[in-house]
C-alpha cells in the first residue's frame, strides 16, 4: 500500500491537491481512500472511485474519553469522582491529531473498499507543515513518554503490587491501568509503523509566491529530521504565460521566477506544475483538470541517521543526519544522557543514540553539504581497555 501525505504552507491549496491526487489515482485504476479532517467543504463529499473518509475529531474524542473512563471506573470511585456523561464531553486541543492518526492506522491495518480489497493508495490531507509534523511526531513522542512514566521493569513488578500497597499505605496502579498503557502503546506503534513505512512519502504543495522557496527549504529540513521522504513538490495555481493582460502577465512572470528558485532549492526532486483554473475547483470535473501526478517510487525504510565506525583508523565514530536546507544559525544540538536533542529550523526531535555511542563523548559537530555530522570519541571511563 502507498500512503501519500499531502501538506504545505497555509493557503497553498493542499486540500485541493490531495483531492485531485486521489481522483487521479482512482482514474488510473487504483483502489483509493482519501483521509481528511477538512471542514471547509473544499471538495465534494463523494468523488468518483474514491472512498472519502472524513474525520470527526469530536466523535472520536468522546468515544476515547468514555472508554478511558470505563477502564478507570474503580480509580474514579476511589477518588470520589463523578463520571462524565457523553453530553458533557467536548473535544480538547489535540483531538484532531489523535483522530487523524487513528484513521491513518485503521486504513493500513484493516482498510478496504466495499469489496473487501485493501487500498492501493491512501491519500492523507494533512494540516500546514508545522502542524502536520507535530501530528506525525506524536506516536514516537507519546511512546517515549509512556516508557519513561511506566517502564518495562515497573510493569514486570506487577506481582508485587499488593505488598507495595501495604508498605506504602496507598493503592498501587491496578491491572487495568497497565492494560490501558499497553493498549495505547500498541495503537501508537501501529500508527508509527505506517508513518515510517517505506511506502509512505510526502507531497509538498506550495503557491509559487514570493516566499515559496524559503517555505520549501524549511519544510525539507523538518521532514528530513523526522525521517520522512519528500517525493515531490507541487507548484499550485500557476498562471499561463503570455497573457495579453499586463497585470496577469506580470504576475505570471513573478510566479515563474519563483518557480526557477524553487527548482534550484530542490535539485534532484520533481517539481510538478498544477494550473490555475481561473476559479476555485468546484467538483470532481475540475479536480480531473488539475491532472495531479502519480506518486513517485517508494523509498527504503530505515532510521534517518547513520553511524560510521572510524575507531580503528581515527579513534572516533561519526553520527550523520541529513538535514537539507538547514542553516547554522537555526540549528542547535544537545547531548542528554543516551539521547541527542536536535533543533533545526524550528523543528525539534529527540533521537536515541546507538549503544556504542552511549559510551562516548561528543567531540565536535559540523553542518556541511546538507547534513549534520557529530563526532563521538570513546569515554575512557566507560570504554573497555584495549
Amino acid at each position: 500500500m502507498r500512503t501519500l501525505l499531502v501538506t504545505g504552507p497555509g493557503g497553498s491549496g493542499r486540500t485541493t491537491v490531495a483531492a485531485a491526487t486521489a481522483v487521479a489515482e482512482a482514474a488510473r485504476g487504483h483502489r483509493v481512500q482519501l483521509i481528511s479532517a477538512d471542514r471547509s467543504g473544499v471538495f465534494p463529499r463523494t468523488l468518483p472511485g474514491v472512498d472519502v473518509a472524513r474525520i470527526d475529531p469530536a466523535a472520536s474524542f468522546r468515544a476515547d474519553a468514555l472508554e478511558v473512563q470505563g477502564r478507570l471506573g474503580s480509580v474514579l470511585d476511589l477518588l470520589g469522582a463523578t463520571p462524565l456523561d457523553p453530553e458533557e464531553l467536548t473535544e480538547l486541543p489535540g483531538a484532531d491529531a489523535l483522530a487523524l492518526l487513528r484513521a491513518l492506522r485503521d486504513a493500513s491495518l484493516a482498510g478496504s473498499d466495499s469489496g473487501g480489497r485493501a487500498w492501493d493508495t491512501v491519500v492523507v490531507d494533512l494540516p500546514p507543515v508545522h502542524a502536520a509534523l507535530a501530528v506525525l511526531a506524536l506516536p514516537e513522542q507519546l511512546r517515549r513518554y509512556l516508557s519513561r512514566l511506566l517502564p518495562a521493569e515497573r510493569q514486570a513488578a506487577r506481582a508485587l503490587r499488593p505488598v507495595l500497597a501495604q508498605l506504602a499505605g496507598v493503592p498501587m496502579p491496578g491491572e487495568r491501568a497497565y492494560e490501558a498503557v499497553s493498549r495505547v502503546d500498541v495503537e501508537l506503534a501501529a500508527a508509527q509503523a505506517v508513518i515510517e513505512d517505506a511506502g509512505t512519502t510526502v507531497r509538498l504543495v506550495v503557491d509559487p509566491g514570493a516566499h515559496a522557496a524559503e517555505a520549501v527549504r524549511q519544510a525539507r529540513t523538518g521532514l528530513a529530521l523526522y525521517g520522512l521522504r519528500l517525493e515531490a513538490v507541487v507548484a499550485n495555481r500557476l498562471l499561463p504565460s503570455g497573457s495579453p493582460d499586463p497585470w496577469l502577465a506580470e504576475l505570471s512572470a513573478q510566479q515563474h521566477k519563483e518557480l526557477r528558485a524553487l527548482r534550484a532549492e530542490v535539485t534532484g526532486l520533481p517539481v510538478h506544475e498544477v494550473p490555475h483554473l481561473g476559479r476555485e475547483p468546484l467538483g470532481a470535473g475540475d479536480l480531473v483538470l488539475l491532472a495531479a501526478p502519480a506518486p513517485g517510487p517508494a523509498g527504503v525504510h530505515g532510521k534517518p541517521w547513520t553511524v560510521k565506525d572510524r575507531l580503528a583508523a581515527e579513534g572516533h565514530f561519526l553520527w550523520r543526519l541529513p538535514l537539507p536546507g538547514a542553516t547554522r544559525d537555526r540549528l542547535d544540538l544537545i547531548r542528554r544522557g543516551d539521547e541527542l536533542v536536535v533543533d533545526a529550523e524550528g523543528f525539534r526531535r529527540i533521537l536515541p543514540l546507538p549503544s556504542a555511542l552511549r559510551r562516548c563523548t561528543v567531540a565536535g559537530a559540523a553542518l556541511r553539504d546538507g547534513a549534520l555530522t557529530v563526532r563521538f570519541e570513546p569515554d575512557p571511563a566507560l570504554w573497555p581497555r584495549g
